[in-house]
């Protein structure tokens, strides 16, 4: 027994002091990520709040700018029509993803994997597009303008449909896992005393899903109030805080007041994200370890009803979807009806050319590639690092940050900050680095939370048994973190891709002569009149992230067989 003590103590200093190396190189790698925190979002939003209190000439003048806000009525109305248009949409849009949902997961319909696919295909088109179409189909010369009875598409209605369209699958994602976690025994039990399915419904069923609810609504109306792209193409005369930002900026050139708009509407975006994080910590686990998976029973009608439903918002998916790709080939609407490729030729409207949509691969592929390892890494330097817990505090502080700041926000603020002539860093203005680092900071909360989930799901004991045996910390990573959360680490991939493709709120400001994007070639076309090819690349930002997601599909499907292969039996 002393021997085996004697042997042993030696081998515990060493791995200790190996354990201890580490560390401190983990914090060191955790320091890095959060400098670029610090620069790329603290130091910005700390410029645009500066420039709020400050004039033409950069003298402080306290409180006028915002004084002067209020006491213009055409500015200060925007704030009630952002508020009307986004409770609007928060009640039809979580109205609709919920009874899609509940038919997904509570009915037998068929074709449920159909329109499953069919609900996500807004994530991959930006928010432009359903504007477009819109116009197309409701505007004073759309081919359908008569469903309207009389009513004008340019404003709030048009607003509406384009924002429901555009935050419908964020909703449904949300909902759906809500409602994919219940368990069967409670619905026997109702069952058993007797209960109606109304009763069920209102006692089981949302109380099970209402912190989905509340995540999903709080999500749309965040996605709503600071959308830019649907407002900028249908509102017409009817002005909100993103399209007001944007007017003060590029139209006025009045950068004080379009940072005092940026903190205004920051406000509601961030209040709206504090709520949902506080809503969440109150949520506690619906499923114990004897929880028994609810399946549906088959029931004729009810499935008949949800297969309709599901039938109407697939329709109304793909009627937005197809309205754009028939307007990108015709030749000339309404008076030239013949199907033609003249409006893909881009490099003869005023937008950016073709060379914009490469531009935009180009900032998806590096967005994709070193967003998914600086999020990745920032991660696992949080989760599995030890000490220095108030600067980890601070790090998942600043990692949930960009949630609640909106595109057109952290754009304006990069003006801010980025174009200041005192700034070591003001080379990257107007460059392809600034684009990919506004578009990784702008999605990287939901990266970073997919990323943390996943490693939460680690034992510890991973870390342990590498320090034992002697093996730094980043073998271990390389080795064992990694190939065991790379589904996670692909999904984060194509999330931050997707992204990049559609995004248009927080490169508008940004983008050089030599840089322009596909996205806002959209916007800029559609500005000059040039609405068909503005669909034409919209259709091309689909074709492109649909293309994308497919080959993801194919890869994933044999990376993970090979990498994988220790979840199956």
């Amino acid at each position: 027994m002393t021997a085996t003590t004697a042997t042993a103590a030696p081998r515990g200093r060493p791995v200790r002091a190996r354990s201890s190396r580490d560390d401190r190189q983990m914090l060191a790698f955790m320091g890095v990520i959060m400098l670029y925190l610090v620069i790329a979002l603290a130091l910005p939003l700390y410029a645009i709040l500066s420039k709020s209190f400050q004039n033409k000439d950069g003298e402080f003048v306290g409180l006028a700018n915002f004084l002067e806000y209020f006491n213009t009525p055409a500015l200060t109305h925007s704030i009630q029509n952002s508020l009307t248009i986004a409770v609007i949409t928060t009640l039809i849009s979580v109205s609709i993803a919920f009874t899609l949902a509940y038919g997904l997961s509570r009915s037998c319909m068929r074709f449920k994997g159909t329109f499953k696919v069919i609900a996500m295909v807004p994530i991959l088109v930006p928010s432009l597009l359903p504007g477009i179409a819109l116009v197309y189909l409701f505007g004073r010369q759309g081919m359908i303008r008569e469903l309207l009875f009389g009513h004008d598409i340019y404003g709030p209605i048009g607003i509406v449909i384009s924002e429901v369209f555009f935050t419908l699958p964020h909703a449904l994602i949300i909902i759906m896992t809500a409602l994919s976690i219940a368990d069967a025994r409670l619905y026997e039990a109702a069952e058993s005393l007797n209960a109606s399915k109304l009763r069920t419904f209102f006692t089981v069923t949302i109380p099970g899903a209402r912190y989905g609810l509340i995540s999903a609504a709080f999500v749309v109306f965040t996605l709503t109030i600071t959308d830019f792209g649907a407002p900028k193409v249908i509102g017409g005369g009817y002005n909100v805080l993103a399209t007001d930002i944007y007017k003060q900026v590029i139209g006025q050139q009045n950068f004080e007041m379009g940072a005092v708009v940026s903190l205004i509407l920051l406000l509601p975006a961030g209040i709206a994200f504090m709520v949902d994080r506080i809503m969440q910590r109150k949520q506690v686990a619906l499923l114990s370890a004897r929880a028994v998976a609810y399946e549906p029973k088959p029931s004729p009608l009810f499935d008949w009803i949800m297969f309709a439903w599901a039938a109407v918002v697939s329709v109304f998916i793909l009627t937005i979807l197809l309205t754009c790709q028939y307007a990108a080939l015709i030749k000339f609407f309404p008076y030239n009806l013949s199907l033609s490729l003249k409006n893909y030729q881009f490099d003869l409207m005023d937008g950016g050319g073709w060379a914009s949509f490469y531009n935009s691969l180009e900032l998806a592929g590096w967005t994709a590639v070193v967003g998914t390892a600086v999020v990745f890494l920032g991660a696992y330097m949080v989760e599995k690092g030890k000490g220095f817990h108030a600067g980890r505090a601070l790090f998942q502080f600043l990692a949930m940050l960009p949630m609640a700041v909106p595109g057109l926000v952290l754009g304006l603020a990069y003006i801010f900050f980025f174009n200041a002539p005192d700034n070591p860093f003001n080379f990257i203005y107007h460059t392809m680095a600034i684009l990919v680092i506004s578009t990784i900071t702008h999605f990287y909360t939901v990266a970073h939370l997919t990323a943390v989930t996943a490693l939460k799901q680690m034992d510890p004991e991973f870390e342990a048994v590498g320090a034992s045996l002697k093996s730094p910390f980043y073998r271990t990573f390389s080795r064992v973190t990694v190939p065991v959360c790379l589904p996670a680490i692909l999904d984060i991939s194509i999330y931050l891709f997707v992204n990049a493709m559609t995004t248009v709120s927080a490169v508008v400001f940004l983008y050089g002569p030599q840089t322009s994007l596909a996205s806002v070639a959209v916007l800029n076309m559609d500005d000059a009149g040039d609405i068909a090819p503005a669909a034409a690349m919209g259709m091309m930002i689909f074709y492109t992230n649909a293309g994308m997601r497919i080959v993801h599909g194919l890869l994933s499907r044999g990376v993970l067989r090979k990498t994988q292969s220790w979840r199956n039996r």
